[in-house]
């Protein structure tokens, strides 16, 4: 049975819905699914183009590398993880509060809205991504608050994951 993940922006109120590809990327769909709800300050890519993310502590269990991708399509829902010194330099501009700056692990769970990505970094090079879900409902919504990030800014914006049960 499938299952469901509701995507929001709290501040601009875009809500989308993500099904969790679970044959793909079994791992990472039980740990970020264990893991809900979840939500941290929302950021917008400034390497991949269409994307918007959240930084978070790590979670309970760390996935491996599954349904790997470095050019996510519209609609696809991505889990990095990264060490924690990795995206800490002051380049990056994330604020010392940031999960950035903490534990040994920072977890990225990023929406990907348009199309012509490229996960590539200055720093690392290609940078892959698990695909662990895809947006089925709201993606044109949601690409237009993500859009309204880029031109007006991310302050104050909290990017949200929750669980869709069956009633």
């Amino acid at each position: 049975m499938a299952r469901f993940v509701e995507i929001s922006l709290a501040k601009r109120g875009a809500v989308c819905v993500a099904r969790l590809l679970d044959a793909e990327a079994p791992a990472t769909c039980a740990a970020v699914w264990d893991a809900l709800p979840v939500d941290g300050p929302a950021y917008h890519a400034k390497y991949a183009r269409n994307e918007i993310y959240a930084l978070l502590p790590a979670l309970s269990t760390s996935p491996p590398m599954e349904h790997p991708t470095v050019t996510p399509l519209p609609g696809d829902v991505c889990f990095f993880a990264f060490e924690g010194t990795e995206i800490g330099s002051p380049a990056y501009g994330y604020d010392t509060g940031s999960p950035a700056h903490g534990g040994p692990q920072v977890v990225d769970l990023a929406l990907f809205y348009g199309r012509n990505n490229l996960l590539i970094n200055g720093d690392r090079g290609f940078v892959p991504g698990s695909v662990f879900a895809t947006i089925e409902q709201g993606l044109p919504a949601m690409a237009e608050a993500a859009q309204d990030m880029w031109l007006r800014g991310v302050e104050g914006e909290r990017l949200q994951f929750r669980r869709l049960d069956e009633d």
